[in-house]
């Protein structure tokens, strides 16, 4: 992204709108907190690239990460975080052909990621942590690095899709394969989990539900889970997901908890079941005994979001099916970093959203 921050101090005065745009950035990532207002040149598409105005962004756990100043070592100081957001093309640089001023467009996670498997190029493309991020009032990236708004979302409800979706429905459809009759589980009700379940119950899947939080759960229940799970008054819930497949185990788990959960889900996962790492909210501590991941032929698999073509066949699903993301709410662009504190808080069912 080429929105370079300046040192000035707060949002910009009204003199200064035509030259400089608001920004929220990291002079150096120490926490939430660190987080500060500030002006930013205004950007000019080059080459290829296009002008975006942001109406709305989203936030992501792995934005919490790049706060605590643990977004890798690449990341560069000042940084503008988040990668997830939502706007209209006011601008087009020479040579562009994909898209034209007034889309209305998404820019996807990894910018180089257009296609093929990950590489270390891919991620150092990725926006609001090793490039510039999107908590901006403008934007100008490449127009290969944006994917249309599917035409019934608003922009609050796209700024949702570009990493949770879009990570959810690769865990699905592109490299997990989950097919209509089979059983899936998700742990808690994050943004990626809440998509999963409604992906799921789109390509015909039952969804199982595991939170802390009763009243999440009858949530969950409203979206079409077939089970629910209190994995605090029922800490073995692998065995209450045995029950309830009838002692088979599961077709696949959405892992968002990391080594604190994983030997949990090994065991509810039926023989030849699959299991998508794509969170570590657990801990990133312990110990796992591969022998059961062995005999019970389990394909444990990373998903790291996804490549353009499967944004794109995401937002197709969608449209087919009027697909609506669940945003929990809604805080404007000055309250940028009591959305954070919020998302920490783990408060939250779906997606947390600012507004610009």
């Amino acid at each position: 992204m080429d929105c370079k921050p300046i040192a000035r101090d707060g949002f910009a005065k009204a003199q200064f709108w035509e030259r400089f745009v608001k920004i929220w950035q990291y002079e150096k990532p120490a926490g939430i907190d660190s987080l500060r207002p500030a002006e930013a040149a205004d950007p000019k598409p080059g080459l290829g690239q296009v002008l975006i105005r942001i109406h709305a962004v989203s936030l992501n756990y792995k934005d919490l990460f790049v706060a605590k100043g643990m977004g890798g070592p690449n990341v560069p100081s000042p940084l503008i975080p988040l990668s997830d957001a939502a706007g209209e093309i006011i601008e087009v640089g020479a040579g562009v052909t994909r898209v034209s001023k007034g889309h209305r467009v998404m820019p996807i996670v990894a910018q180089s990621w257009v296609g093929g498997p990950l590489t270390e190029e891919i991620g150092r493309s990725v926006l609001g942590s090793a490039l510039q991020g999107v908590l901006a009032e403008y934007i100008a990236v490449h127009e290969s690095g944006v994917v249309a708004v599917p035409e019934h979302l608003s922009f609050e409800e796209a700024a949702a899709l570009p990493c949770a979706a879009t990570t959810a429905w690769n865990s699905l459809a592109g490299e997990g394969s989950v097919k209509a009759g089979q059983t899936l589980l998700v742990q808690g009700t994050g943004g990626v989990s809440i998509f999963a379940l409604q992906f799921a119950k789109a390509l015909g899947a039952r969804v199982i539900v595991t939170s802390s939080s009763d009243k999440k759960l009858e949530r969950a229940r409203g979206l079409g889970a077939f089970a629910c799970v209190n994995y605090k008054s029922n800490p073995e819930w692998d065995q209450e997901a045995l029950r309830l497949t009838g002692g088979r185990g599961v077709d696949h788990v959405i892992e968002v908890g990391g080594a604190g959960t994983l030997e949990h889900s090994i065991r509810a996962t039926r023989l030849g079941g699959t299991i998508s790492l794509i969170g570590v909210l657990a801990g990133l501590e312990g110990s796992i005994n591969p022998l059961p991941v062995l005999t019970k032929a389990l394909r444990l698999q990373g998903i790291s979001v996804g490549p353009r073509p499967i944004f794109e066949g995401m937002n197709r699903a969608i449209t087919a099916h009027s697909l609506r993301p669940v945003i929990d709410r809604v805080f404007p662009f000055d309250e940028a970093r009591e959305a954070l504190h919020y998302l920490e808080s783990g408060a939250h069912f779906g997606k947390i959203v600012v507004r610009l």
